[in-house]
């Protein structure tokens, strides 16, 4: 297997502050009032409320970051509400500085499009994560945008073929591995918790479920060769070690382990 891999999630809200510009909603009505509105009016259409893509404001980005000097947990976070765009920024830089594998579970489905609008918006730079080969002769046959190349591996698009109708939650293909799985809440109460001020809840949530994707795709890796067992083993003790100690100051990770039986 080999080094550096950045494996990511994201955790988002709805873009309050997006649906008001697109709906002309006026300045002065409250965050909650437009949403609830919007929200409101699909539900009388028969749709879901969960806010499509270009409409996800992210909170969180959260990061396993594994190379040859060891394992890092680490997590980006708008914490005063106005830092998204740094945030993103922040993300692509790693990208650029280390080039490494990007690792995720359903990222083409959801986080990169995300990352992509948001982006956008906030006139985020990212020359190497969306070169295909016009600066960099390699990344024109593994690039991380092409859905057949392994330098970005969406985790759960492969092990389906491809195929949206052989998805298979992270939650559940974790504990059937053995793997703690998600602690606490899921990504339908990420909202509900942000109004409530749990934003600290949000971001040990984000990086409980960025573990799970990489102790899937150790998983993965011992499947296909990439770790031999015994290497595989050694992988898992080091996680538990790191996690061990980082417990200490987080005790989300001290629920983790507890879990993990």
């Amino acid at each position: 297997m080999a080094w550096p891999v950045l494996v990511f999630d994201i955790e988002s809200i709805p873009d309050a502050e997006g649906l008001r510009s697109l709906r002309g909603e006026p300045a002065d009505m409250p965050e909650d009032q437009v949403y609830e509105r919007w929200k409101a009016e699909r539900e009388a259409d028969g749709k879901s409320d969960f806010a499509p893509l270009h409409l996800q404001r992210i909170l969180v980005i959260s990061c396993v970051f594994r190379n040859s000097e060891g394992l890092k947990i680490h997590s980006f976070v708008d914490r005063d509400g106005q830092s998204e765009g740094k945030v993103v920024q922040t993300f692509f830089n790693v990208l650029e500085k280390h080039q490494p594998q990007l690792v995720s579970w359903n990222g083409s489905g959801f986080d990169l499009p995300v990352l992509h609008y948001r982006g956008l918006q906030h006139g985020v730079e990212a020359s190497k994560y969306w070169d295909m080969g016009e600066d960099d002769r390699d990344y024109k046959w593994n690039n991380y945008i092409s859905r057949y190349h392994m330098r970005h591996l969406d985790l759960m698009d492969l092990l389906a073929m491809y195929s949206p109708k052989n998805n298979a939650p992270l939650d559940a293909l974790a504990k059937l591995c053995g793997f703690p799985g998600k602690l606490g809440m899921d990504g339908s109460q990420v909202y509900a918790q942000y109004k409530a001020g749990g934003l600290e809840e949000i971001r040990r949530y984000c990086e409980t479920d960025v573990m799970n994707t990489y102790l899937m795709y150790c998983r993965f890796q011992k499947m296909r060769g990439g770790l031999t067992p015994a290497e595989y083993d050694q992988e898992i003790e080091m996680i538990k070690s790191d996690l061990d100690q980082l417990a200490g100051d987080e005790p989300h990770w001290r629920e983790y382990l507890d879990a993990w039986q």
